[in-house]
């Protein structure tokens, strides 16, 4: 913990800390996380591309990290930022300590700053771009200008499409179900699989798939860009959409697949990523958010029943409320800015969620929507 590392923000904000994880530099759209735990789903999860990531929670890397909390095949953050890395990783499921897992996967990070300015800076000023400089990167007179140059050398979000970066380059099938304690991941391709899923893939989380497949889905899991003919050629009974990282807008080969599945009666059912697509595909439009939502505590309110649940969050563009055609309806709203989390179609059996229902890491309040979908497979049947 002798190595220095510095963040530099477009702005000029400068904070010198600590370098854990890889030396070298690293930059992307500065973001922060209020969770308090989960912090191996997080670094896991492929929305979180080309972001670095800071985590209000003060003590990060306490329970070390393990093979088993894995949302995706790699780390996708592109550098974490926290207040204070503990110097024992104590947990009987610890594998591995959060330093060396992340040198392991040349991922820098910087700690010993604090994570309280930062946030208060993101949350006035919007997300920024930034930059991590660690080790011998961040030594020498002029390792500050150098941080700040690659800080605004980085492009921004705004009509970035990363979701077929971040894709499978092949279709594969998922048979795994959810965790147990003692037990692992379930095997559940021996039990029954009455209906046929077709996920996209923009960036799709572990557990997304291990909740459908738990609830009797056989799951096929296609590239992002894949035509909608080779999916309806599948035959499935239903279609879902799953999160990604980066604007939507770009995306026109997933709009485009998107549209002409929502032509059939085919049930949809998009989550993050795959929300603001359905919502573009119906004729909605999407904005850039001041900072986004990220964290596992947000309020978001059913507006058929009133319900409010807490919610796990990770989006940096929105789905415009304003911009709603006749053919979509909002079915839930954040409690926290009054930004659109839920819409259906009026016309086809379809509907999303701006949240990530799957709860990794988060709470379960949303989980009945993956029931939802299965009924609406159903229903069609």
């Amino acid at each position: 913990m002798n190595r220095p590392a510095i963040l530099a923000l477009e702005d000029g904000s400068v904070f010198h800390g600590s370098a854990i994880g890889a030396d070298g530099q690293t930059s992307g759209e500065v973001v922060f996380n209020t969770a308090m735990t989960g912090y191996q789903e997080i670094l896991t999860d492929p929305s979180y591309a080309r972001q670095i990531v800071t985590l209000t929670y003060p003590h990060i890397g306490n329970t070390g990290v393990n093979a088993e909390d894995v949302e995706s095949d790699r780390i996708y953050v592109a550098g974490l930022v926290i207040r204070d890395l503990p110097l024992l990783a104590s947990n009987f499921r610890s594998e591995q300590t959060l330093d060396a897992y992340l040198k392991s996967q040349n991922i820098l990070g910087i700690a010993d700053i604090d994570t309280r300015r930062l946030t208060r800076i993101l949350r006035d000023k919007g997300a920024q771009n930034g930059a991590i400089l660690a080790g011998a990167d961040a030594e020498g007179d002029d390792a500050v200008e150098r941080a700040l140059a690659v800080a605004r050398d980085f492009p921004g979000l705004k009509g970035m499409d990363l979701a077929k970066e971040v894709s499978c380059k092949a279709t594969y099938e998922w048979s795994q179900g959810e965790w147990a304690l003692g037990a692992g991941y379930a095997d559940a391709a021996a039990g029954e699989h009455p209906y046929h899923v077709v996920a996209y893939d923009y960036g799709v989380k572990y557990n997304i798939l291990r909740m459908l497949a738990e609830r009797g889905c056989r799951l096929t899991v296609v590239p992002a860009q894949t035509p909608a003919s080779e999916v309806l050629a599948m035959n499935p009974d239903g279609v879902f959409l799953a999160n990604g990282p980066g604007d939507p807008e770009p995306c026109d080969y997933a709009i485009t697949a998107i549209r002409e599945i929502l032509e059939t009666d085919l049930p949809v059912f998009g989550i993050c990523l795959g929300h603001q697509l359905l919502a573009l595909a119906s004729g909605a439009r999407t904005v850039k958010m001041n900072h986004g939502h990220h964290g596992a505590n947000h309020p978001v309110q059913d507006l058929d029943t009133g319900h409010v649940m807490i919610t796990s969050q990770n989006h940096g563009f929105a789905a415009d409320e304003t911009s709603l055609p006749p053919t979509l309806r909002a079915t839930h709203r954040s409690l926290f800015d009054g930004t659109l989390q839920g819409i259906e179609r009026t016309d086809r059996p379809a509907f999303s969620f701006q949240g990530h229902p799957e709860a990794s890491p988060g709470p379960r309040d949303v989980s009945p929507l993956f029931d939802r979908f299965v009924r609406m497979m159903q229903e069609r049947r």
